[in-house]
């Protein structure tokens, strides 16, 4: 699908290219990123799952009140500027039916002045000129998440409260000062959930989720494939909201042990587990780049799922590395959005007996330069 964008937004580098050249590009880059750095004579290489175009169910918006004009869109590419726009193609058509609206709301939340004291008695005017916002289509409606150094007066909550009440498909709406800060609700409709192998799985304000739902089943159908024979201890480390452990857990006869280092995401994952009383899946909180499971814990599981951020898992990698040979796990998942950390790992993995049996591209994030995989080593 064209966009007028596409040369100038950072989001769609490959726009330009037609399907078949496109996808042939991307097989290409991955095969070469790993070739250089990797023995992968023996490593079987699945047919690439490709994702449509119009699937991406979250997106981060970015927002500029200047000379009361707003400005609302994507960076441009390695810019801080704004391609101003009113649809996306990589969008599902939810979000793109309600960019209008929003783009209207923000555009009267920033014209919101309050009073702002400043020292020695002094006041100025200010009001709300720049931030993102963080849309995600979940299955029960849209979650808005504000992210802005302001400061929200009362005058803003009231116009939040009257949008989100206006409009019956959004159903939370939160704020935060900065990446860092954990959110706040100001209005909740309805808790937000996913499906995620036939379970309601509650997602938190700004929970990190997978781009697509067609990205995320395509890398859990991989990721099952590739444990399919297994019966026993499992580790889901990176777990998210817990979008491998679910699957994983309808077999009865495993035990997974989900690790992340977020509070309230795993309070949360914790919640939707015992709500529907899925008795097989363990939960524990633990920052697993300072504090990863050492080589005599990680030696009591049958398999590991990792699936960390764009950084790797080395930590994780080099205590797999230590396990003893007479232990080691019969089977090592890694999922990986960055193929450079991967081959990091995967040296390691592999200098210490194991080997690459299988790789699947994933590439979920249509258009653009970044490749996912789901790659599979075992010990036999």
């Amino acid at each position: 699908m064209k966009c007028e964008f596409s040369q100038n937004c950072g989001g769609c580098c490959y726009r330009h290219l037609d399907k078949q050249e496109y996808q042939k590009l991307k097989i290409q880059k991955l095969e070469s990123i790993l070739k250089e750095r990797l023995d992968v004579a023996d490593c079987v290489f699945r047919t690439p799952i490709f994702i449509d175009d119009g699937t991406r169910r979250r997106a981060s918006f970015a927002f500029e009140y200047k000379k009361s004009k707003l400005k609302f869109g994507f960076n441009e590419n390695k810019s801080d500027n704004i391609v101003d726009l009113f649809n996306c193609p990589l969008l599902t058509t939810t979000i793109n039916r309600h960019l209008g609206a929003i783009r209207e709301f923000l555009q009267k939340l920033c014209e919101i002045k309050t009073v702002k004291k400043l020292k020695a008695k002094k006041f100025c005017e200010s009001f709300i000129s720049k931030g993102d916002l963080l849309v995600l289509e979940a299955t029960n409606g849209l979650d808005l998440v504000l992210e802005t150094s302001s400061q929200l007066e009362l005058s803003h909550r009231i116009e939040i409260f009257d949008f989100v009440n206006a409009n019956e498909n959004i159903v939370r709406f939160s704020y935060k000062k900065d990446a860092f800060s954990e959110p706040e609700t100001i209005v909740e409709k309805l808790k937000p959930t996913i499906n995620i192998a036939g379970f309601d799985v509650y997602v938190a304000a700004g929970t990190f989720l997978q781009a697509s739902k067609e990205g995320e089943t395509a890398l859990i159908d991989t990721v099952c494939k590739y444990l399919e024979d297994i019966n026993g201890n499992i580790a889901d480390l990176f777990c998210g909201i817990g979008t491998f452990s679910y699957p994983l857990a309808k077999n009865k006869e495993n035990k997974i042990v989900a690790i992340d280092v977020n509070k309230n995401l795993l309070e949360g994952f914790r919640t939707s587990i015992n709500k529907q009383m899925i008795h097989n899946v363990a939960i524990e909180q633990k920052n697993l780049f300072k504090y990863p499971l050492e080589s005599n814990e990680l030696e009591n599981f049958d398999a590991v799922v990792f699936d960390p951020p764009r950084a790797g898992a080395l930590s994780i990698a080099k205590e797999l590395a230590k396990v003893d040979k007479s232990k080691k796990l019969k089977k090592v998942v890694a999922v990986s959005c960055n193929p450079h950390s991967f081959v990091n790992d995967a040296k390691i993995l592999l200098e210490s007996g194991y080997k690459l049996k299988s790789i699947t591209l994933v590439d979920q994030f249509v258009y653009s330069n970044h490749l996912e995989l789901v790659a599979l080593f075992t010990t036999n």
